[in-house]
């Protein structure tokens, strides 16, 4: 869970975030749920926070069913594929949730 402070203090985070799904055309579940793992995840450094809004982002598009490929969000988030391949998993295990076994 994340405080409305968190929101405040990351809100160049959350443009970033909808730009991103912007690029990829994802409903409004889709964002919705991104911003929300992303606020509920928010990494300490700056340097990772790019990679946790291109996380977020895929995750949020599968709990949405608004799926993307991985290399499809990193192009839009300007990361690697490898990045959000490593990162999305363990973004939804820190927000509680379970992440698919496909």
């Amino acid at each position: 869970m994340y405080r409305a402070r968190d929101q405040v203090e990351n809100e160049e985070w959350l443009t970033t975030l909808d730009e991103v799904a912007d690029r990829l055309d994802l409903g409004e579940e889709a964002r919705s749920r991104a911003a929300d793992l992303f606020l509920s995840t928010i990494p300490d450094a700056d340097r990772s926070k790019r990679a946790t809004v291109a996380a977020s982002v895929y995750a949020g598009s599968l709990i949405a069913g608004d799926r993307r490929s991985q290399g499809d969000v990193a192009d839009a988030a300007g990361v690697a594929r490898l990045t959000v391949q490593g990162r999305w998993k363990e973004l939804m295990d820190e927000a509680g949730l379970e992440p698919p076994r496909w």
